[in-house]
């Protein structure tokens, strides 16, 4: 029994010192910094959204004329290059429509007078050079709603690369500074990540439903990609 506790006490005594000696070991010192980098590219690809609406008596009535006008935009489309991969209908709907009437008694009464139908192509356009003509075509065979675009690339991984670097560059140049502000030695990376925002220009509302107009104006611009990263570094 005596040997047992002289030993757990050896034990607790070698335990002791090493505790206290991990506990006095000093941190590291270190930096932290956050660097952004940005690079651009021209769009490569066009998002067009495109709607038929047409009223009628009867849903029937309303979707039949929905249906000619759409089939008509649809081949007109596929006739100026877009792919059928590339046209995709994303949104159908049909809706009653009343005309409500105030009762003496202060309720309203409502009389069905007909029905909506619209349908809403999402087209991805890869020349972006026939987007004006192509929103002025769909206007002239039925489409009556919608004409958002927005520019993106199919691809922006080289981009955002060089986005990356520049972010990395930044950062450690930044960590430079302070370092030698502070009259230390930056020594080697202990962490590092990153996050990338596509900064893509705002969707623009083409004036697609303008008779005037016998071609629709497209500007495409650049997309802007930026990353920001934050690194650690050792200080020596």
């Amino acid at each position: 029994m005596n040997r047992r506790m002289m030993a757990l006490g050896l034990a607790a005594a070698i335990a002791v010192p090493a505790a206290a000696s991990a506990a006095e070991t000093p941190v590291q010192p270190r930096i932290v910094v956050t660097g952004e980098g940005q690079a651009s590219i021209a769009p490569d690809l066009a998002l067009l959204s495109l709607s038929v609406m047409r009223e009628s008596a009867t849903a029937r009535e309303a979707l039949d004329a929905n249906n000619a006008a759409m089939n008509d935009v649809t081949e007109a489309i596929k006739g100026m290059g877009v792919e059928n991969r590339d046209i995709q209908t994303s949104g159908l709907q049909i809706f009653p429509r009343y005309n409500f009437t105030n009762k003496p008694d202060g309720t309203q009464e409502a009389q069905l007078v007909g029905y909506q139908v619209t349908n809403t192509l999402s087209v991805r356009v890869r020349d972006i050079s026939k987007t004006g003509e192509i929103l002025d075509k769909a206007v002239t065979l039925g489409v009556n709603q919608g004409g958002n675009i927005t520019f993106t690339n199919e691809d922006p991984s080289a981009t955002v690369t060089e986005a990356r670097k520049r972010a990395v560059e930044d950062a450690t140049e930044k960590a430079k500074t302070l370092a030698g502000a502070a009259f230390v030695k930056l020594g080697r990376v202990l962490e590092i990540s990153d996050q990338t925002f596509g900064i893509q220009p705002m969707p623009i509302e083409a004036k697609a439903f303008d008779r005037a107009l016998s071609a629709v104006p497209i500007q495409a611009g650049e997309n802007s990609y930026r990353v920001q990263v934050n690194m650690t570094f050792e200080l020596e």
